[in-house]
């Protein structure tokens, strides 16, 4: 795969003028964008995936729902259905996508929505008659049919996209100009321990524009495992030999957070948003305990024993919290 991205290389020139033209036009108003007089923001990447916009939305969710009534707003990806659905106790990962149904599963008191047109699928959830206050569209950055209030663009720590290429050679989804349109700039997946230099440095390389804040994220993740109907101690893994199944765009931090704790497992990987066959699935059947990320658990939960399917949940953690968590609601308050 990574020689036939190089050889690919001529091509990038190619998707990089087409892309950028197209923002040019949008920038310009020759292509046309929808505004609202509401509060829209926008969490997404210049990249193919691996960011960790799912474990943003739901921060955001957390951060607001209490005071506000929340929608989010996602393409669906790779769903069976089409046009606007909104999430209900007969949809599943197959109708909505696995992203969506994730967070309906999570967040009762929210409005859980699908359109890969977020034009139309805006104007619905607007139509409602218990209407959203507060609409998160997840991964909808490159999606300038809609112009979102606030756009919060995703970085990850090992894989800036100032270091990446377009489309075929890199994952970049759109010229690294594009970030000019964010109004907060998140590196994700720091570690812990970050130093102030290292951040200096990284707002240097990134060079975000004046009306640009720049904040740096972690990942957390639980010292429990959940099943359908139990949860479990993390260190109930101590001594017990599992296999870790990812279906996601990047595993290794998960990866790398379970060989630090020292647990005996083998990893099946498979790519961003897998169906798993049921060849894969009956293989699957017959291991003694799975951990899978939520994600992954979620395409799984009904096609596999619950007594050993489990999930280890992660939470993305702001290292200035107390600062974006004012920005955002200050956005919401004075939209």
């Amino acid at each position: 795969m990574k020689l036939l991205r190089k050889l690919l290389f001529p091509i990038v020139p190619i998707y990089h003028g087409v892309t950028w033209l197209r923002n040019i036009g949008y920038d310009k108003g020759i292509l046309k964008s929808k505004s609202y007089d509401f509060p829209v923001i926008c969490v997404g990447n210049l990249s193919v995936g691996g960011t960790g916009k799912s474990p943003m939305i739901e921060y955001l969710i957390r951060l607001l729902k209490d005071e506000y009534k929340i929608a989010t707003l996602s393409r669906g990806y790779k769903r069976s259905t089409q046009g606007f659905q909104i999430a209900n106790d007969q949809s599943s990962a197959l109708t909505i996508g696995d992203e969506p149904y994730q967070f309906f599963n999570k967040f009762k008191d929210i409005i859980v929505s699908v359109d890969a047109n977020r034009q139309n699928g805006i104007s619905k959830l607007r139509q409602l008659n218990s209407k959203p206050d507060v609409i998160l569209l997840d991964d909808a950055f490159q999606h300038r049919k809609v112009e979102a209030g606030f756009n919060i663009l995703l970085t990850k720590y090992n894989n800036l996209y100032v270091d990446d290429f377009a489309l075929p050679t890199g994952d970049l989804r759109e010229p690294k100009s594009g970030a000019k349109r964010a109004d907060v700039i998140i590196v994700t997946k720091c570690p812990d321990n970050i130093s102030e230099e290292e951040k200096t440095s990284i707002v240097r390389r990134l060079k975000p524009e004046a009306n640009q804040t720049m904040f740096f994220s972690s990942i957390s993740y639980s010292n429990k495992i959940f099943s359908k109907d139990t949860e479990k101690e993390l260190e109930h893994l101590n001594h017990t030999e599992f296999t870790l199944i990812t279906g996601i765009a990047d595993a290794s931090p998960l990866v790398n957070h379970l060989k630090k704790l020292s647990f005996n497992f083998e990893h099946l990987n498979f790519k961003d948003h897998h169906v798993f066959s049921d060849t894969e699935l009956n293989a699957l059947a017959e291991k003694s305990l799975i951990i899978t990320t939520e994600k992954d658990f979620v395409r799984l939960k009904d096609a596999l024993p619950s007594d050993k399917l489990f999930y280890l949940p992660i939470e993305a953690n702001i290292l200035d919290s107390k600062s974006f968590d004012a920005f955002i609601k200050n956005y919401v308050v004075t939209c």
